[in-house]
């Protein structure tokens, strides 16, 4: 089997998630002390006793959801599974920050800070009430793009996650993604369904956002990781340390390209998905994107002891 190791986004976040990893494998729990001390604050104790609407927040949910993907990742690496077995590396979004971690590009400690700051300024580059986000059931992504082009009426609004064949995201100015959800059920969209997130992200209106990150991401050591980084904005790999550094800044208002992603991957001879972290929300994406892909889901010990021995 040709592998590639993928690491969810934003929405996958739940009250709880990792903590059975960091009970059963103390590298695990080690993951969550790191985030903890990079960011000052015990993070830890939100992810797993907390209020989900605090989760939710973009400068919590992006530290929470890569700690747990590489808690999960560390336990894969306790019961010898590593990076190796992968050939490919991708992430959704903030995902792509938890697969250049686990593929070495990164620290756990400068990913946790850069995601908190990510957060931060995806939180703060649009005022809450002014932008929005909603998925398109039903069309593909060249109609949704004609749609948010018929809705922006000289505001901004854009496809902004290609996640699958049937879901395409608009994002941008809030009276012109609601036209758009108008107009996609003109369309033909079977549904438009108004997102609950906090900022219009992966659309222009991030820019200040993007210029954030160009400082933080030029101060930060990335190496070139173990594995090739399919990369959101290009939908192919890279492993040119600059290159993901520029494609990062990028990413903050680009579009994800998740379906031309592993439409990539899978033409390279992937043939096996595992999702690692919380939730399953990427091998849903996967089966419609390819039904042939094999998914398998490690968030939980049950999970990494299946991976490592599918047979028992």
């Amino acid at each position: 089997m040709t592998r590639a190791f993928v690491f969810p986004g934003q929405g996958a976040q739940t009250i709880g998630m990792g903590k059975a990893l960091a009970d059963a494998y103390p590298a695990a729990r080690a993951i969550f002390d790191e985030v903890d001390e990079a960011l000052g604050e015990k993070l830890s104790d939100l992810i797993w006793e907390g209020d989900i609407a605090e989760l939710t927040l973009t400068q919590n949910a992006q530290p929470a959801l890569m700690a747990t993907s590489m808690a999960a990742m560390r336990a894969l690496e306790a019961e010898g599974a590593s990076i190796s077995m992968a050939s490919y590396v991708a992430g959704h979004s903030l995902g792509e920050y938890s697969a250049l971690a686990a593929a070495g590009a990164l620290s756990v400690a400068d990913t946790a800070r850069l995601l908190r700051t990510r957060g931060q300024a995806m939180q703060s580059a649009v005022p809450v009430g002014e932008g929005a986000m909603a998925a398109v059931l039903g069309l593909d992504l060249e109609a949704v793009r004609l749609v948010a082009e018929e809705a922006a009426q000289g505001e901004v609004c854009q496809a902004a996650n290609d996640n699958d064949p049937t879901q395409v995201v608009v994002s941008g100015a809030k009276a012109a993604v609601e036209r758009a959800a108008e107009i996609a059920k003109e369309k033909g969209a079977k549904r438009a369904i108004m997102l609950p997130v906090s900022a219009p992200f992966h659309c222009a209106l991030m820019q200040p956002a993007a210029d954030v990150m160009a400082d933080a991401l030029a101060a930060v050591k990335i190496k070139a990781p173990a594995v090739p980084l399919v990369a959101n904005v290009r939908a192919d790999a890279v492993t040119d340390p600059d290159v993901i550094r520029q494609l990062l800044v990028e990413q903050v208002t680009g579009s994800v390209r998740w379906r031309e992603s592993v439409q990539y991957m899978v033409a390279q001879g992937v043939t096996e998905a595992w999702e690692i972290g919380a939730g399953k929300a990427l091998s849903g994406m996967i089966r419609k994107i390819d039904r042939a892909l094999a998914c398998t889901a490690v968030g939980s010990p049950e999970d990494v002891q299946k991976a490592v021995n599918p047979g028992a």
